[in-house]
C-alpha cells in the first residue's frame, strides 16, 4: 500500500472506509514467499526511457539498500499471489520498498530488537512451507542463486528480520495512536453526506456451549506423554522440533511453538501464570487449561518480555462423555423451548464457554469486538448455522470441532437482526471508531514519514531520480 493518499491535508473517506478492517500496510518484500520461476512484464514507467544495470544499486535508506531486482522481485511476489500488476508502476514498487527500509533502519536506531530465536522460528516455517510448494530445498537454493543452503538461509535470515524489524517499527507507530469519543463525533461530522459508508445487514448471535467430560485417566494419558516428551527435551532432544511434531496449537505449532509475550498479552491466566514463573531455559510441568495441557520452555526474558515455546496437546473425548454432552444439550434446548428458561439465562446458568456465558451467550466479532457479524464477512461456518434460523428458533444440537480438535456441542439462535443501512453515529458508533482510528493512525504514519525522511540519509541514483513519488525521498 503506497502512501501517497496519506499525504493528503484531506483524508479520502472512501480510502479510509476501504482499509477500515483490513491489514495495516502489510510487506509485500521480496522472498517472503515462493516466487514462480516466471518473468513478470516490467511495467514501463522510467521517465527518461534509459536502461539501468541489471542489478545495480538503485537507492540507500541509512544502512539500507535496494537493488534494481529487487523490484522485479516485488512484482513476481505480487503476481505469485493472484495480484495485479497492470497498475503498478516501477516507480510505485521502489517507492514501496523504501518505506520498508526506512521502517527497518528506523527500529533499530529505537533499539527496536528482533532475536535470533524469532528470526529462527520464522525461517523454519518459511522454510517447510517453500519446501512443500517445490519439493525440494535446493531448488529454492538455485532459484536465489545462492551455492548452498547454508549460505542461502543466511541471506534469508537478513531478510525476514529485516522485515519483523520493518513490521515491529509500523505497529509500535499505531499503537500509541489513540482516539477520543470526541475526536470520533468530529470526524462523522466532516463526512459528507453523500460520502457516508453503508454497512451491510448484520446480525447478533449467542451461543449455548456443553463440553464432553474427560476422564481423570483420559487426563493422565496426555499428562505422561508431556512428561516424556519434556524428558527428552532435557535429555538434548529440540523442543521445537517436538511441538510441530505434537503441539495441537495451530497458531504456534508451524513455527515450533514459539511466543512471545507480555503480562499484557490476551493469554489465559493460567499460562501466563506458569510462563511468568519460569527462569530462561526451564521448562515447566504439564499444567492445564481450556485449552488442553500444556508444557512451556522459556527462552528468553527481556525485561518484561518472555520469549517461550510451548508445546499443547488436549485428551480425546470418549464417545460415550459425547453422548452424555448431547444428552445434556437436548435438555437444555427443550427447557429453553418450553418457556421454563430463557435462553440467555440458560447460557448464564448451563453454558460451559466462560468467554459467552456471563453475556448470556452472546459472541463478541473478533475483527471488529462488538457483538455484531456482518452476513458477507461471517465465518462460513457460522453463517451456515444461522443463516437458515427464523426470529428466535434455536438450532438443534450442534456438534462443533475447532481448529486444535476439540469436540462441543452448542445451540445457537440469533437474537438480533439488523438491515443494510447508512452509517448512524448512535447505531454504529464501534464502526465508527474504527475508521476514526484508521484515519488518525494514516495521519500519524504520513507524519512519521514527513519527520524522518528529513532526519535520515537517502539516496537515489539513476534514472529513478526522476520518479515522482508519493513522499518526499528525493529531499527537493
Amino acid at each position: 500500500m503506497l502512501l501517497k493518499k496519506l499525504q493528503l491535508k484531506t483524508i479520502d473517506y472512501k480510502f479510509v472506509i476501504m482499509f477500515c478492517f483490513s491489514l495495516f500496510f502489510t510487506s509485500i518484500a521480496a522472498a517472503q514467499e515462493i516466487i514462480p520461476d516466471v518473468v513478470a512484464e516490467k511495467p514501463a514507467e522510467i521517465p527518461s526511457g534509459g536502461k539501468l544495470k541489471v542489478d545495480g544499486i538503485i537507492a540507500t535508506v541509512g544502512d539500507y539498500i535496494v537493488l534494481d531486482s529487487d523490484i522485479d522481485k516485488g512484482f513476481l511476489e505480487i503476481t505469485s499471489q493472484g495480484g495485479n500488476i497492470k497498475d503498478i508502476t516501477r516507480c510505485q514498487m521502489l517507492g514501496k520498498l523504501l518505506e520498508d527500509k526506512l521502517y527497518a533502519h528506523q527500529a533499530i536506531q529505537d533499539s527496536i530488537i528482533v532475536s535470533d530465536a524469532e528470526v529462527r522460528s520464522m525461517m523454519e516455517e518459511r522454510l517447510n512451507y517453500m519446501t512443500q510448494q517445490v519439493g525440494d530445498i535446493n531448488k529454492v537454493v538455485a532459484y536465489y542463486k545462492k551455492s548452498s543452503v547454508e549460505e542461502f538461509k543466511t541471506y534469508f535470515a537478513d531478510i525476514l528480520k529485516e522485515q519483523k524489524l520493518a513490521s515491529e517499527m509500523r505497529d509500535k507507530i499505531v499503537k500509541e495512536v489513540e482516539i477520543t469519543p470526541e475526536e470520533v463525533r468530529n470526524f462523522f461530522k466532516k463526512i459528507p453526506k453523500e460520502e457516508l459508508p453503508t454497512f451491510g445487514a448484520e446480525m447478533e448471535v449467542a451461543q449455548i456451549v456443553v463440553e464432553p467430560k474427560v476422564s481423570k485417566e483420559d487426563k493422565q494419558k496426555v499428562i505422561d506423554r508431556l512428561n516424556a516428551i519434556r524428558q527428552d527435551v532435557l535429555d538434548g532432544s529440540s523442543f521445537a522440533t517436538k511441538a510441530v511434531l505434537y503441539s495441537q496449537d495451530p497458531g504456534s505449532s508451524p513455527n515450533g511453538g514459539y511466543y512471545k509475550m507480555t503480562r499484557k498479552t490476551p493469554f489465559v491466566k493460567e499460562f501466563k501464570d506458569v510462563a511468568f514463573s519460569l527462569q530462561e531455559g526451564e521448562i515447566s510441568a504439564p499444567f492445564e487449561t481450556s485449552f488442553g495441557f500444556h508444557i512451556i520452555m522459556v527462552d528468553k526474558i527481556k525485561g518484561q518480555e518472555v520469549e517461550l515455546r510451548h508445546i499443547l496437546i488436549a485428551p480425546t473425548v470418549s464417545e460415550s462423555a459425547l453422548k452424555d454432552a448431547k444428552e445434556r444439550i437436548t435438555n437444555i434446548r427443550a427447557k429453553i423451548a418450553s418457556k421454563e428458561i430463557s435462553f440467555a439465562d440458560a447460557a448464564r446458568n448451563e453454558s460451559d464457554e466462560k468467554e459467552t456465558r456471563a453475556n448470556g451467550g452472546t459472541l463478541v466479532n473478533p475483527n471488529t469486538q462488538d457483538t455484531r457479524f456482518e452476513l458477507t464477512k461471517m465465518d462460513p461456518t457460522l453463517y451456515g448455522q444461522v443463516s437458515n434460523l427464523k426470529d428466535d428458533e434455536i438450532s438443534q444440537p450442534l456438534l462443533n470441532t475447532d481448529d486444535r480438535g476439540k469436540k462441543t456441542y452448542k445451540l445457537i439462535t440469533v437474537t438480533n437482526r439488523i438491515d443494510e443501512h447508512t452509517a448512524d453515529y448512535a447505531k454504529d458508533y464501534t464502526k465508527i471508531k474504527e475508521l476514526a482510528l484508521k484515519e488518525k493512525q494514516i495521519n500519524a504514519i504520513a507524519k512519521w514519514f514527513d519527520t524522518k525522511i528529513k532526519d535520515t540519509y537517502i539516496k537515489i541514483i539513476g534514472e529513478y531520480r526522476d520518479c515522482s513519488f508519493a513522499n518526499n525521498w528525493l529531499k527537493k
